[in-house]
């Protein structure tokens, strides 16, 4: 049978399936909670979810007692899932040089498929919301989102020849996050109302068994298995020993000059990702309370609209890269997620929460745009350290900013809800204050070139 070199396919399926549940898990979560709390059945019709605005009420204190919960059980959950997802995660995309890429792309799809029968059996009988947290650990052995997404990156970057084409196909893959988690969110309501949980998750469920067949016996490997066969087995040690001395060496032997400026990037990616990962995380549970009211149809218009947003910021960065420099893109985008998320915070009718996705809609350029400002300063043979690198932060920046944003959430949802997107909004100062000091003193494109002199003569459009 032939095989093919086209993994955009598999990329698309995953996403869709995984962003496809991931709201609704949040809203299963929500709806099993209300029930035990009211020990009635959640109501929710055409227009809104029930829930009670008088705050003066019995009722409006319990409803805020169900957000506080939901919010603390969704952060233990993310826990659950993260910590194993990040230590599988470096140890097979690593080993993917020696053994090949599809190992990444069949673990994460047979762990999500494994995640998925296990809730939909849980949200069929019903059984105890505690069996999700088994479901996320074992989803977390098998490497998860983080695993997946590395291995099909380095999937693609095997197949370029040149670093244009590596470009194209990396910002095609950013489209595809970009559409199909639009799509996916738009349809996980229209799926959650016309056949609710059980069948939604037998959806995804089928999903990743078309993925998984279509990556064992469709797909073929970049890197060639028998190459290393003759070779003497590496030890779990000596792997993870050579894994992490490529980002040792980076820092060990980089001028002062250089390794100050790698972190000081790194930290402006670490603080501004926490930020909007943080943040972004609440809106489901937000547009589920009052006065909102949001029913899953809306949360999932909602959930199409903020997330298409990676495809406007695409644009921006595309169209603006042509005139300014990465660090002023960076500022744009900034102030772009600032202006959204403070708008979120005051959002008290569902047009107004709507609009918010207007100002927001630059607000993930600042992410592509780091990682090129990294990138450009290190050399050709210290790429694969700086992005390892950049790899794992962000997997822990991410969790780390899930947990504390849910654990805020739930302490100030009963006096303002909005009040984590203005902290959110206020943290922003942090990565705003390092651009400024980066601009204020002398990195520029001559410090560049300095940094890196074998390749300086290709440094002519770096920005600073």
């Amino acid at each position: 049978m032939r095989k093919v070199l086209f993994v955009e396919p598999v990329i698309f399926i995953y996403m869709f399936a995984t962003y496809l549940t991931s709201p609704v898990v949040q809203q299963f979560i929500y709806r099993r909670l209300w029930e035990e709390e009211y020990n009635s059945t959640f109501v929710s019709n055409s227009n809104t979810s029930y829930c009670e605005q008088n705050k003066s009420s019995p009722t409006y204190i319990k409803q805020k007692g169900v957000q506080e919960k939901t919010s603390v059980f969704t952060m233990q959950l993310d826990l659950t899932g993260a910590v194993p997802s990040l230590i599988v995660a470096f140890i097979i995309v690593a080993k993917g040089d020696r053994q090949g890429r599809k190992r990444s792309l069949v673990l994460p799809s047979v762990g999500s498929l494994i995640a998925d029968i296990f809730r939909t059996v849980i949200s069929y009988f019903p059984l105890s919301l505690s069996f999700l947290f088994a479901v996320a650990f074992i989803s977390g052995l098998f490497g998860s989102v983080a695993t997946f997404l590395g291995g099909g990156f380095a999937y693609i970057a095997d197949l370029c020849r040149d670093e244009k084409q590596k470009t194209t196909r990396i910002a095609v893959v950013d489209l595809i996050f970009g559409v199909v988690s639009g799509l996916a969110g738009l349809s996980s309501g229209y799926f959650l109302r016309e056949i609710g949980f059980t069948w939604t998750f037998m959806t995804a469920s089928l999903l990743h068994v078309v993925n998984i067949i279509y990556i064992i016996f469709f797909l073929e490997d970049t890197v060639s298995v028998s190459e290393f066969q003759q070779q003497e087995p590496i030890s779990c040690k000596e792997l993870l020993k050579g894994t992490f001395s490529g980002v040792y060496m980076l820092f060990k032997t980089a001028p002062s000059k250089k390794r100050v400026l790698i972190i000081v990037l790194l930290f402006t990616f670490m603080t501004y990702l926490f930020t909007v990962i943080g943040g972004s995380s609440l809106f489901t549970l937000y547009e589920l309370d009052e006065p909102l009211c949001w029913n899953e149809v809306y949360i999932g218009y909602g959930a199409a609209t903020f997330t298409s947003v990676s495809v406007t910021s695409f644009l921006g960065v595309y169209l603006f890269s042509k005139c300014l420099k990465d660090i002023y893109i960076v500022f744009i985008g900034i102030f772009s997620y600032i202006g959204g998320i403070v708008m979120a915070a005051f959002a008290k009718t569902t047009l107004l929460m709507f609009l918010v996705r207007v100002p927001s809609l630059l607000c993930f350029m600042p992410i592509p745009v780091l990682r090129s400002m990294l990138s450009k300063v290190v050399l050709t043979g210290e790429q694969g350290a700086v992005f390892a690198c950049i790899a794992c932060l962000e997997v822990v920046t991410s969790t780390i900013a899930l947990s504390v944003f849910n654990i805020i959430y739930a302490a100030t949802v009963a006096w303002f809800s909005g009040f984590s997107f203005l902290l959110s909004a206020g943290l922003c100062l942090i990565p705003l204050s390092v651009l400024c000091w980066l601009l204020c003193t002398s990195w520029n494109e001559e410090d560049l070139a300095l940094l890196v002199p074998e390749e300086a003569s290709s440094l002519d459009s770096v920005d600073s």
